[in-house]
């Protein structure tokens, strides 16, 4: 079984609620076994123009499914909730793979580790919250280092209720 960390963000309707979900959802799944989900932050969008906020948070789980396969899963879900795969667009769910073990994978449509990790509060406040000492098979920092790092972002971390 491989331990997989997943970014989860929402910024359209009830996004607690479509982040916990989602999270449900990847749970369904036979071959996914979900381990923990951090806090909720609330974070201003980047990277795109929006006023709707976000609500991300990183889950912890083990599965036997491929990178490949767990990413069509993630895509399946999005689907579901009603993702707009458009750039820019705000989002109902998004899911992404920020780690899949130690695998290093560069495709143009799968990137293990998420590149973006490094460069985003967002993504690293509830990962250090779940993993603080995880190392970035890349870089070869802890999430928590990784975190000092980042330029500051505005990130609230929330709770579940």
């Amino acid at each position: 079984m491989a331990l997989v960390f997943i970014g989860l963000g929402s910024n359209l309707g009830d996004t607690r609620g479509n982040v916990l979900q989602s999270w449900k959802k990847l749970g369904c799944h036979s071959d996914i076994t979900l381990l923990t989900l951090s806090s909720p932050y609330k974070t201003a969008p980047v990277g795109m123009e929006s006023d709707n906020w976000f609500t991300n948070a990183v889950g912890v789980l083990q599965t036997s499914l491929s990178p490949r396969d767990l990413l069509q899963e993630m895509l399946s879900i999005e689907q579901e909730m009603g993702r707009d795969r458009s750039v820019g667009m705000d989002r109902t769910i998004d899911l992404d793979i920020l780690y899949y073990d130690d695998v290093i994978i560069s495709e143009p449509d799968l990137e293990i580790p998420h590149p973006e990790i490094s460069r985003r509060l967002f993504v690293l406040a509830p990962l250090a919250e779940v993993a603080p000492d995880h190392i970035h098979p890349v870089l070869e920092q802890s999430s928590h280092m990784l975190q000092r790092r980042c330029p500051g972002d505005d990130v609230q971390k929330g709770a579940w209720r």
